[in-house]
């Protein structure tokens, strides 16, 4: 594992934290989209279906079964715990997110590198998280101006994708290895849906002002 994989998986679990920690530590899940969480709680459960085939280390395991628990934790609070599906902005999360699961679906069973009930899962995974965020950056738009908390939630996920794209390239220069091209052509998409909000991100830290994203 290089330098930038690990960078990847730490900003990508720092996500996460950033967000449990809004969770439990304000009660609130104000500007968090419960279609999001629910698209990465399936992601993370069609692509770790290996888990009860294959053995890579103790770190790869430990890492799937984190992101696998911490997502549809997320998704219990928001969806069940009395004090924090309060705070919900339902009004605001009306993204189709059903939408994107099916596509994501039909386009693995038709572009995919091996016709297997793994393989179709894994590729439907890649597609779908790399549109998931789209109900979260639609929500933030709508509400206009965004927490501390969930501002640095989205930002450290964004991160975590350009890492990957940083790994991909020391990968082939190094290796002689780029990847698997699904997940490459996925995570350019992914990390373009983060342009907008990297930048609004970045200029509201240069000029120390509450980030606020245009409707």
């Amino acid at each position: 594992m290089n330098i930038f994989r690990f960078a990847g998986d730490m900003t990508h679990l720092i996500s996460i934290l950033v967000l449990l920690l809004k969770i439990y530590a304000t009660k609130s899940c104000s500007g968090i989209s419960l279609k999001t969480q629910e698209l990465y709680a399936i992601v993370f459960l069609a692509r770790y279906l290996d888990l009860f085939t294959d053995f890579i280390s103790v770190y790869n395991t430990i890492m799937k079964l984190v992101f696998i628990g911490s997502s549809l934790a997320i998704v219990w609070c928001m969806r069940f715990h009395r004090v924090v599906r309060r705070s919900y902005d339902r009004e605001l999360d009306t993204f189709r997110h059903y939408f994107l699961v099916g596509v994501s679906f039909i386009l693995a069973l038709l572009v995919h590198e091996k016709f297997s009930f793994q393989e179709i899962f894994w590729a439907f995974s890649i597609y779908l998280e790399a549109v998931a965020i789209l109900p979260q950056l639609v929500l933030l738009q709508r509400s206009g101006n965004v927490d501390n908390l969930a501002g640095q939630y989205v930002f450290f996920l964004g991160a975590y994708r350009a890492f990957y794209i940083l790994n991909w390239i020391y990968r082939y220069f190094t290796e002689n290895h780029f990847g698997r091209w699904i997940s490459c052509v996925s995570g350019l998409v992914q990390t373009a849906l983060y342009a907008d909000f990297f930048y609004y991100y970045f200029i509201s830290w240069k000029n120390n002002v509450k980030l606020k994203l245009p409707a």
